[in-house]
């Protein structure tokens, strides 16, 4: 991990206590997760009793204290999407990944999680990929999707 970049993060937030959650926000978009190490050296630098890192580390699902894939599937499994098909869509991911809810392919390429809602009860069922929404997914199209979404971040 490069401390040089959490130190430039930690700057950049003014040392502030109360921008802890931005502070650990920026520094797991570096390595897609939060490594222990920079836990501790975030708790040494800001002064910031490493118990509080970690209860705030742990208590917001956005941070992972594992590492997890370049990309992020997040499957939604609220009312309309389960009622859609959210768990064929799910069983499908895991067949095409290996990866059982909450796991990361071996290569790191891809983490598997379900949310309870992604805020698009209209497009049922919804899965995204990194940042890419997709609607009305069916287990047929979770193959394609994973393809494409492949090719478009090699570019």
């Amino acid at each position: 991990m490069d401390l040089l970049a959490i130190d430039n993060i930690m700057k950049k937030y003014e040392y502030r206590h109360y921008n802890i959650i931005g502070i650990l926000q920026d520094a797991q978009a570096i390595e897609n997760y939060l490594p222990e190490e920079v836990l501790h050296y975030i708790s040494e630098k800001m002064e910031l009793s490493l118990t509080r890192i970690f209860d705030i580390a742990t208590f917001y699902k956005a941070f992972s204290l594992r590492p997890r894939g370049k990309h992020i599937i997040k499957v939604c499994c609220g009312t309309a999407c389960h009622l859609s098909g959210a768990v064929s869509n799910i069983d499908q991911i895991k067949r095409v990944l290996n990866i059982q809810e909450g796991q990361t392919t071996e290569d790191r390429r891809y983490s598997l999680e379900t949310v309870n809602c992604l805020g698009t009860c209209a497009l049922a069922p919804v899965i995204t990929v990194g940042e890419e929404y997709y609607d009305a997914v069916n287990p047929g199209q979770v193959e394609k999707i994973l393809k494409d979404h492949d090719s478009m971040s090699d570019e």
